[in-house]
């Protein structure tokens, strides 16, 4: 039986992969960097437009398509219990494009017998490889128990937002998985830490100082522009020297990767400060902030989060506390250890078993009800009371 759905596999790749390769190509035409928001864009006109393309691409296919108020959708098959349902999760904005292509990035070649373009692999080919796997199911007719979702985000790379209004509009899939990874299957990723170091004003030395197109990548170039004398200047590796206005432009050139793998990559602008820090082209100020950029470049920053606070008084991200404080003496090799907010209320299970949440606490007397809520950290609970079948139902 396997060996017979194998060849049924086989044959269908076969006769869809033109069109596979062409709808990929059709979605990676689209800039779907994140923008600036409009009216039913949320995270702006390419990663709406790139949302589309996805729905559109599944209509075609047959499937049921749903847009869910420009902030994410799904192609869903149809299954017998529809209470329940089962999802992938793809994502179809991308990082910006960055430097250093040799062709149009937005339009996919094939060579050599692999697809380049951004997004190919992270993550509308995998996109548009959930949706064929759908379209097989429906020609094969295949039975389902549970109806399955292709959810399509598209604010995956930034914030997640798309996920987050879609859990507060939308029932949770009973079972969800992402071909967003390392293939059979990754069950936990590395935790994303974005934090800000904010320099003095630049109108000292340095004029202006650019580097990096996101925080989830190392940049491979940065530039600072500086008032000196170019003659004055020596040559350095990875660094060049062009003349600019009255200044100098100080180019340094990395290598660039992503920051989840930064092994083997050279951050440019670490480059740029050591130039700035070994040729005195800063002032007392600048100097201080590009001593602290060089620590973090030189030494590394290892971020060890152990649990998460949620303040509601703080805003999401921000530090609510340091230790050891700040200005203090400490030890070489010494952890500093920083509380952040989270950027959302922890989540808490209240009934083991997973009913769904109307019937988590049934059975419970309202004393007990209420004193389990409190155990999980709920504040401030207030009490409706409602007609059933028994009499002084409450409902929580």
């Amino acid at each position: 039986m396997q060996e017979a759905l194998n060849q049924k596999i086989d044959a269908f790749i076969a006769a869809n992969k033109e069109q596979l390769l062409k709808d990929i190509a059709a979605l990676v035409s689209i800039n779907s960097v994140e923008g600036t928001p409009e009216e039913g864009a949320p995270y702006g006109a390419g990663p709406r437009a790139a949302l589309d393309k996805t729905l559109e691409l599944a209509a075609g296919m047959g499937l049921a398509t749903r847009n869910c108020e420009g902030h994410i959708g799904y192609a869903e098959l149809a299954g017998a219990d529809a209470e329940k349902y089962l999802a992938t999760i793809c994502h179809v904005d991308v990082v910006p494009e960055g430097n250093g292509w040799t062709q149009d990035p937005f339009q996919m070649e094939i060579r050599d017998g692999w697809m380049i373009g951004r997004g190919v692999a992270d993550d509308k080919g995998p996109m548009v490889a959930t949706l064929y796997a759908l379209k097989f199911l429906k020609e094969e007719g295949v039975s389902l128990r549970y109806p399955i979702r292709a959810l399509v985000g598209d604010n995956e790379e930034t914030h997640m937002h798309d996920v987050d209004y879609y859990l507060a509009n939308y029932p949770a899939p009973v079972f969800c998985f992402t071909p967003d990874a390392e293939f059979p299957v990754c069950n936990g990723e590395k935790g994303h830490f974005d934090g800000k170091l904010v320099s003095p004003v630049c109108n000292g030395v340095i004029k202006d100082f650019e580097g990096g197109v996101a925080t989830n990548a190392v940049p491979d170039r940065a530039s600072a522009l500086v008032t000196t004398d170019i003659t004055k200047l020596r040559n350095a590796p990875n660094i060049t020297l062009e003349p600019e206005g009255e200044g100098v432009r100080i180019r340094g050139w990395g290598k660039s990767g992503h920051a989840a793998m930064p092994e083997g990559t050279v951050n440019a602008i670490g480059l740029v400060v050591n130039y700035l820090l070994d040729n005195g082209l800063c002032n007392d100020a600048e100097r201080a902030y590009l001593e602290a950029v060089k620590k973090l470049h030189d030494a590394g920053l290892k971020v060890d989060i152990r649990d998460s606070l949620y303040r509601e008084d703080v805003r999401p991200g921000f530090v609510i506390e340091q230790f050891p404080k700040a200005k203090s003496v400490v030890k070489p090799g010494r952890k500093i250890f920083l509380y952040i907010n989270a950027v959302h209320p922890k989540e808490v299970i209240i009934d083991d078993d997973n009913h769904p949440t109307e019937y988590a606490l049934k059975g419970e007397s309202h004393r007990s009800a209420i004193a389990r809520l409190e155990e999980l950290g709920f504040k401030n609970v207030r009490m409706v009371k409602v007609l059933g079948s028994y009499d002084r139902v409450v409902k929580i």
